[in-house]
Formats: C-alpha cells, structure tokens, sequence
C-alpha cells in the first residue's frame, strides 16, 4: 500500500476549499511536515495489526501518516466540516476503505470508541490536552499506550517526577494510569498557522493491572487537588479543609506513613493512593 502524505501546499488547498481557518478556539495547529508525522508515529511503535485512536485529526496529516503502516483509525473530530471531509481526504491518498472511522464529536464527551483501540496518537489541541488526555484513560481501559504532541510545558508536567517544580496535579494524576517519557522535540515552523509556544512528545504505557477502584480512583483525585490548591502549604493545613481540621488530616496522613509536615510536590501516586485508602478506613 502506498500512501500519499500531506505538504504544506496539500493543507493549505484543504483548508481554502473547505473555508476553514485554524481557530485559537479550538487550538488548532495544522501539521505541514510529512516528516514530523512519521516521527509521532515511530516514536508510538504502531504497528499495522493495531487499531490507533487519534483525538483531532484536523485536515489528515497525521491520520495518513499512522493509515500507511497498516494500522487502521478512529478519528475523534470536533469540526463538522473537517469530520465530513477527511474520509474522501484518505481514500484519495490512496488509503483502502474501511481503515479509518471517524466520529464526529467532542472528544471531552465520548464514551465509546469503535473497535476499542488500544493505541492513542494525537496531535492534541493545546487548550485542553491533559482534560482529554485523563477523560480518555478514565474511560477507555483497552488504551495500552500512546504517544501525543502537546506543549512543551504539558508534556514536562506530565513526565514530571516528585519533588521539581512542575510536578503538579497532572504528574500525579497521570502516573495513577501508568508511566510517561518525553520522547521527542517539534519544530514550531512544521505548523499551521506557526504556535507562539515549543510543543514536545509525550508517551505513556498504562500499567497491566488497574491501580484501584474508581472509587478510590475519585477519592485520591480530590486529595490530589486539595494538595496542590495550595501547594506551599504542609499537607496537614492543605488538606484540612478535605479533612474537617488539620488535626484530623494529620492523623489521617500519619495512618498511612505520610509526614504531615510534608507538601504536596513530595509525594507520589502510591503515597496519595494510601491517603485515600487511610481516609476511608477514618
């Protein structure tokens, strides 16, 4: 199978034939090099058995960059005229019909994809990526791993490790699925309109068996973000709030070997995972 990739004159006759102009709103950046989409789909290993889930397909670039090793996708696009188009937009590139489905909604608001993919590959829009990112693991339990292009400082908080200064909420609530790595650069001059921001890869690889119940999946979520509201805070006055005091936090963070003192950037999922477990058993 040959297929045809998008350069940057391709995207631009799209767009003008579809009277479609990338909007900040919905965080579109158009992909003009064949080169960087083969990049995303390398540093993802897709493999052309596999069924690639892939959040704002735009105009196609990075659709035919995964449809050409084989592989077949489901296409989440927000953008009704886009939706319409790209099915006519692959087949041309020379893409056999049926390897791609689209699904024409918010990516925020799915709750089944066809085929249960196993892989995620995404140029994310800026404005709502680790939103869509969690939305889509808490969901979709067959996602094994992924590899997604987001801003340079996203991808660094969600690879962050306990104790830097970008270590956030994100971080924890990420690891909770599994561990990240950044896996490559982009150059801002390979999109469409040029982003006034660096952007990085990020992959993940969900753990085999699932960390907790949804329950408690809920619970250290709430504790998460009580941490890090007021992260200069020790976690026994962060949490207090959560707890009805801070003695009582304190005592919660002591049954499950958490100094109080400590704040929310020291901590790991596992440690946030036994606050849940100690605030249950309260």
């Amino acid at each position: 199978m040959t297929v045809s990739l998008l350069g940057a004159a391709d995207i631009r006759r799209l767009a003008s034939e579809l009277d479609v102009t990338p909007t900040k709103k919905l965080g579109q950046n158009f992909v003009v090099d064949a080169n960087t989409v083969r990049k995303i789909v390398q540093a993802a290993e897709v493999q052309p058995s596999e069924r690639v889930v892939e959040v704002g397909p735009g105009l196609g670039s990075l659709t035919l960059a995964i449809l050409e090793t084989g592989a077949s996708v489901t296409a989440v696009e927000i953008d009704h005229r886009l939706a319409a188009r790209l099915p006519q937009t692959v087949v041309d590139r020379g893409v056999p019909e049926g390897a791609l489905t689209v699904v024409d909604a918010d990516a925020m608001r799915v709750t089944s994809l066809p085929g249960e993919p196993t892989v995620l590959v995404a140029n994310l829009p800026y404005n709502v990526s680790v939103p869509v990112l969690l939305h889509f693991l808490e969901t979709f339990p067959y996602l094994a791993r992924g590899v997604v292009m987001v801003q340079a400082e996203v991808a660094e908080r969600l690879a962050a490790k306990p104790g830097s200064k970008i270590y956030g909420a994100p971080s924890v609530k990420a690891a909770w699925y599994g561990p990240w790595r950044l896996c490559g650069t982009v150059s801002r001059q390979v999109f469409w309109p040029v982003p006034n921001v660096d952007s990085l890869l990020v992959g993940f690889r969900r753990d085999p068996e699932p960390r907790g119940t949804e329950e408690e999946r809920i619970r250290t979520f709430e504790i998460v973000d009580a941490a890090f509201n007021q992260r200069r805070k020790m976690l026994r006055q962060a949490l207090s709030g959560l707890f009805g005091s801070s003695a009582e936090a304190s005592a919660v963070l002591e049954a499950a070997g958490v100094a109080p003192t400590a704040r929310g950037e020291d901590l790991t999922v596992d440690d946030y995972q036994r606050i849940a477990r100690a605030a249950r058993q309260d």
